[in-house]
């Protein structure tokens, strides 16, 4: 948990257009300043995080991680995110794992794995984006 003091940027990351576009919705609805990107798979999400072929854009704060994509699913981006990215960019970032299925193995997976956060089922809500800034967030005041 990194309980920093403010959120400034999430970074969604699902293959579902329409899934980041209403998940943009509900974290505009919490009438935040906070920055919103999105990545359509793990490779684009650890490109946006290295800061690889594009301007340099806000390190995220959050991640918001489908774990079921195309080219590089939850999973391998979580081995590409500890092999690759360096320590001092992991302690800044907070992962939630986000999925459809209620699968058992992958909560259990998700909880031993020291970068992920926490676990959220779809489908989200304000109310479930508030509940998380405000876990991870220790000055997030919605």
């Amino acid at each position: 948990m990194n309980n920093l003091e403010r959120l400034n940027t999430i970074l969604l990351v699902d293959d579902d257009d329409a899934s980041n576009f209403l998940h943009s919705i509900f974290i505009n609805k919490l009438d935040m300043d906070v920055n919103i990107n999105s990545a359509l798979n793990g490779q684009e999400a650890l490109d946006f995080i290295l800061g690889k072929g594009q301007e340099k854009l806000e390190l995220p704060c959050m991640v918001m991680l489908d774990l079921r994509m195309p080219v590089m699913d939850g999973w391998q981006f979580m081995k590409a995110y500890e092999d690759m990215v360096p320590k001092k960019l992991k302690d800044q970032i907070t992962i939630v794992l986000v999925t459809i299925s209620d699968n058992q193995d992958d909560k259990e997976r998700a909880n031993t794995n020291k970068y992920v956060a926490d676990y959220a089922q779809k489908p989200l809500s304000d109310e479930t984006f508030k509940a998380l800034i405000q876990k991870h967030f220790s000055l997030a005041a919605i």
